[in-house]
């Protein structure tokens, strides 16, 4: 199974460097984000799309990766932590790797904990719990939180998976309300991270930022300062601070040299500053370690930005085998399905996996992609009270202005599509290399006339 796993990453690798089709697999495009990296990433791990902050592996101490783990169980096979941690270690290798096929084997390890130590085995449910919320399986991830925290109420990975588990469900303020009670039960780096992410939903990006300054003074460990300075570089970024980000994603890198998801946060910092060849060479690199589709996107999208649709079309193709692979493990891509097939792909299928998912869940994602979905289906006027939805939390993010605004504009509103447009681009001037072009180009339109 590893073997397979490992083939089929290089097989992916290489179709993005030569363009091979790898089947019919390719016809549905979606870039599909890792809900593991939003709640199993731990000091290591901040979301490539928005999403909770990152959170430790439920039993999985330092060191133990999944043949260390295999090699104890072999010598002890009703050892019910090493179990949970095996599971737990799966869900890390997919996230890190981009390989969902971990998914089942992870479920495996879970329910051989849980049959070995039914009562009592916290880590086991949290990490089943952190597993539900990989697959976007959020109910079923908030059901197991709450599981593992009437094991052990001060489990710092039921306190978080819950925490993240309220968010994808749009309960924001039940999330607010889980965070600071998680910060007085458990406070840590893993809760902080999750407090500023809360707070950013709710548009204030000041008390988010302060918080993650808090979490970052208090890291001391190399993985906990790479991952506390990327969450402020991220942050940065996201508010156009390009040079900001840039010097915190250097303070991680300097922790961690090999840490992707800085690696990531300069690319896009990079790309910001319109250095876009740099920001290629530095995608490029990642995606040879970490074909992951929110990676596979942004690459895309600086090759069509830099004149090259045949390296861009390819990367683009890519995503529907991930897609494919994706729901082989059990994961639900609807909504990353929706916003990359809308603007790259089929968008009858952009439309369907967004009703899908706004059906399942009310978040200002769901929201969002809706929207998007429906304008990009030239239905414009039906998609306008979902973008306004997205957007009314406060959010501050540059892509759901956008939305906005050229939703605005199909509709007839153009005083608001202005307004929309104008905000996207002051708060983040290069949040995307392409639908930042085409914002400056609505603009000037509508500015002209």
């Amino acid at each position: 199974m590893v073997a397979d796993a490992a083939s089929r990453q290089v097989v992916m690798t290489r179709t993005v460097r030569s363009g091979w089709r790898l089947g019919a697999g390719v016809v549905g495009l979606a870039f599909v984000l890792t809900a593991a990296g939003a709640v199993l990433g731990g000091p290591n791990e901040v979301p490539a799309a928005p999403a909770a902050a990152g959170a430790v592996a439920p039993g999985a101490a330092p060191g133990q990766g999944v043949r260390a783990l295999q090699a104890r169980l072999k010598a002890q096979p009703k050892d019910a932590g090493a179990w949970a941690a095996l599971g737990a270690a799966y869900v890390e290798e997919a996230r890190a790797g981009g390989d969902p096929s971990r998914y089942p084997q992870a479920a495996e390890a879970f329910a051989r904990s849980l049959r070995l130590r039914p009562d009592g085995n916290a880590d086991a449910l949290a990490g089943r719990a952190a597993l539900a919320a990989a697959r976007h399986d959020f109910p079923a991830a908030l059901r197991d939180a709450d599981r593992a925290l009437a094991v052990n109420p001060y489990s710092e990975h039921g306190l978080a998976v819950r925490i993240d588990a309220l968010v994808e469900l749009g309960r924001y303020p039940a999330a607010l309300d889980a965070a600071r009670r998680a910060d007085a039960r458990r406070p840590g780096i893993p809760v902080f991270t999750r407090l500023a992410y809360v707070r950013e939903l709710r548009g204030d990006t000041k008390e988010a930022r302060r918080v993650l300054e808090l979490a970052r003074n208090a890291a001391t460990t190399r993985a906990d300062i790479a991952y506390t300075a990327t969450a402020l570089g991220r942050l940065a970024w996201s508010q156009g601070g390009y040079d900001e980000a840039l010097r915190q994603c250097g303070q991680a890198l300097k922790a961690e040299p090999d840490h992707l998801e800085a690696r990531e946060c300069r690319a896009r910092a990079l790309t910001g500053k319109g250095q876009l060849a740099a920001a290629i060479a530095e995608f490029e690199e990642i995606v040879d370690g970490s074909p992951l589709p929110g990676r596979l996107v942004a690459l895309g999208e600086l090759y069509e930005a830099s004149g090259r649709p045949g390296p861009a079309r390819r990367q683009y193709e890519v995503l529907g085998t991930w897609a494919g692979l994706a729901k082989a493990g059990g994961v639900n891509p609807d909504l990353d399905t929706a916003l990359a097939a809308a603007d790259h792909g089929d968008r009858a299928e952009a439309l369907r996996a967004a009703r899908a998912e706004w059906q399942r869940r009310r978040t200002v994602h769901t929201e969002d992609a809706l929207a998007w979905a429906l304008h990009r289906a030239g239905r414009s006027e039906e998609a306008l009270p979902h973008a306004r939805a997205a957007t009314a939390t406060g959010y501050r993010d540059a892509t759901f202005l956008y939305h906005r605004g050229m939703i605005e504009r199909a509709a007839g509103e153009r005083a608001a599509a202005r307004a929309s447009l104008s905000r996207a681009l002051e708060l983040n001037p290069a949040f995307s290399p392409l639908g930042a072009r085409e914002a400056r180009r609505a603009l000037d339109g509508l500015e002209a006339t």
